[in-house]
């Protein structure tokens, strides 16, 4: 398959501008789908402790005939777990449930303000990569407030952010600051999870132009604003199809259509980081 866009952080680290998504992929068959998208050609796996299927995406790794090496996997740190002795105990679970040496990315998921235990939290990552059992650090639905906090309490920019990001909720100015600071942009449901959205016309239109599938088209606008997207898939036909999707190019006024779809309400459900609380 053809080589993927890259994205690079700050500090020199990238990421394919197309991962693979694992929530709700469990057991012998969720393993065996992360196994075929690698052999596939991702070398992006996305987990997260709360999707508690760590354990499958280790054995998918494993299992998979791609040197362990070329992969990325990534976890994320819940909200119950800020606090520093959780934290450093949390990441310690995390990769022996993944059965890596050292996690690649292990993200935070949630700021969780109102707790304010999140920096707590990032210093542990920070030892821990200091420690070499984690590779890189980052995390997931920081404001720009939040990240500005981290870095000046311990010195260490964060080199991802995974936030929700598709056309009903675009993401601007925070796309915008993360180019500005060399923070990664990775994007949670990145197809809305929205039937919706894939009728939109302007997406049709689009796929239409271009020979393509909505869901592509809209991938490809993701790829077109640098951002990485992680779209979810069990099936090697979904697989295949995504992926595919970061060789197409659209014209800037295509990109700006889509964008256009943005609305206030875009959001999927209350998750504004400002006050959402992760169990």
């Amino acid at each position: 398959m053809t080589a993927l866009p890259t994205r690079t952080a700050q500090n020199g680290f990238t990421l394919p501008a197309i991962g693979l998504g694992t929530y709700r992929l469990n057991g012998a068959e969720g393993a065996a789908a992360i196994a075929a998208g690698i052999d596939a050609g991702y070398r992006l796996v996305d987990s997260a402790f709360n999707y508690e299927n760590e354990g499958t995406v280790g054995r998918g790794v494993a299992d998979a005939a791609t040197d362990r090496a070329e992969v990325i996997v990534t976890t994320k740190l819940p909200g119950r777990h800020h606090r520093a002795e959780k934290a450093r105990t949390s990441i310690e679970e995390s990769r022996f449930r993944l059965g890596l040496d050292a996690t690649d990315l292990h993200l935070i998921h949630w700021p969780n303000p109102s707790q304010d235990e999140y920096v707590q939290a990032w210093a542990e990552l920070v030892d821990a990569q200091r420690r070499g059992v984690v590779r890189q650090i980052g995390v997931s639905n920081f404001l720009p407030e939040h990240l500005e906090r981290l870095e000046h309490e311990t010195g260490v920019r964060s080199v991802v952010n995974q936030i929700e990001l598709h056309p009903y909720f675009p993401q601007e100015e925070q796309l915008a600051y993360h180019l500005e600071h060399g923070i990664i942009t990775e994007a949670w449901s990145p197809l809305g999870r929205a039937k919706a959205l894939l009728e939109e016309p302007v997406i049709v239109e689009v796929a239409a132009a271009h020979d393509i599938s909505p869901a592509q088209a809209v991938l490809a606008w993701h790829v077109a604003r640098e951002s990485v997207a992680i779209p979810k898939a069990s099936s090697l036909e979904h697989q295949r199809a995504n992926f595919a999707a970061a060789s197409v190019v659209l014209e800037d006024a295509e990109v700006a259509a889509i964008t256009a779809l943005g609305r206030p309400d875009g959001r999927l459900f209350d998750a504004d980081p400002r006050t959402h609380e992760e169990s």
